[in-house]
């Protein structure tokens, strides 16, 4: 049987305007901004709509403004009734995941990484960590790139997204030096990306301190559908699991190639990324290729993009039950008239 799995991007997959239409065009996506900015007692919609990008890029913003957009995205999927099997986020994107899995609920958890971007950033000064992408290094080289930075202060890998791509993290001076190196080694493209903290690495050690106890206060519950954990890459089935693996996420490596791998041998095959980046999509492809495993992989960050990403679910079969059948061509539901 082919399974379903939808998954979520994480900081670094933010721009001014994510999720402009999806506002315009239904009142669940309104609502899930305007809940979000009262929360939050912030103007996160317009910031989101209209930056300016150097606010939208500060942690403790952008954290909670790619959460905000995914699930008011995700809702408007699930109203149609389509769910999924298995459900995994890329760093901050594992909590839009525990949204989806009903294990933390849309209020605490929009606080809750307003706090996790808050505390990232205090632990480390604003610019003085950052974070590269590196495409197409060969593995062999790496230790060497990473020996060549930490000459210059502390570089380690913080993700390994998909076969040829991994993230480099620490001291920007140390995460420079190392991508001089990656190129000299054969890289195809190092390009650092717009965050501004050095995630998960042992610098983000103090703020995991702090998430930890922010997260004892919330009422977890255990996920109803097989959830990812970045850090070890395998389900997390126990609810009092969870806090501690979104606390070692912090400052520990994320494994998203091998929590797709996992799916993938679960005969997971189809993989709809929800939110305001199609990254994740493109390491489903990558990785699936690299393994040899069947896939399909689909994302939606505008309008029409969802409305096709339905109706290719709805061809498949994989919609939740007979009775949330629509006609695409013809949708109304919740859609509304475009608003200023």
């Amino acid at each position: 049987m082919n399974s379903l799995a939808f998954i979520f991007p994480g900081q670094g997959a933010q721009y001014v305007g994510m999720g402009k239409d999806f506002l315009q065009q239904y009142q669940t996506a309104r609502e899930t901004f305007e809940e979000a900015d009262e929360l939050l007692k912030m103007p996160l919609t317009r910031y989101c709509l209209e930056g300016p990008e150097e606010k939208l890029n500060l942690t403790e913003i952008t954290q909670p403004a790619v959460l905000a957009t995914s699930i008011a995205m995700l809702r408007l999927l699930k109203k149609e009734g389509f769910s999924s099997h298995y459900t995994a986020g890329l760093s901050l994107g594992e909590y839009s995941a525990l949204i989806n899995a009903d294990s933390i609920n849309f209020g605490d958890a929009v606080n809750l990484v307003r706090l996790r971007g808050k505390y990232m950033q205090e632990a480390v000064p604003q610019g003085k960590g950052g974070m590269a992408a590196i495409l197409g290094l060969r593995r062999e080289y790496l230790q060497e790139c990473l020996e060549s930075g930490l000459r210059n202060g502390y570089v380690s890998v913080a993700n390994y997204n998909c076969p040829g791509q991994i993230v480099l993290s620490g001291d920007v001076k140390a995460v420079e030096a190392a991508m001089v190196e990656c190129q000299n080694k054969g890289a195809k493209k190092v390009v650092m990306m717009p965050v501004s903290a050095p995630f998960h690495t042992s610098m983000l050690s103090p703020a995991g301190e702090k998430l930890s106890e922010a997260l004892s206060q919330l009422d977890i519950k255990t996920p109803n559908q097989t959830f990812i954990s970045n850090v070890s890459a395998t389900p997390i089935i126990d609810s009092e699991e969870i806090a501690p693996s979104l606390v070692r996420q912090v400052s520990h490596s994320v494994l998203w190639e091998d929590s797709l791998t996992y799916m993938m041998n679960q005969g997971c095959q189809t993989f709809v990324e929800i939110g305001p980046s199609n990254s994740l999509s493109g390491f489903v492809k990558r990785t699936a290729k690299e393994y040899k495993k069947p896939y399909k992989a689909y994302h939606f960050e505008t309008v029409d993009q969802y409305l096709s990403v339905m109706e290719t679910l709805e061809k498949e079969g994989l919609h939740a039950s007979e009775q949330n059948r629509v006609d695409y061509g013809s949708i109304q539901g919740d859609r509304t008239l475009h608003c200023s």
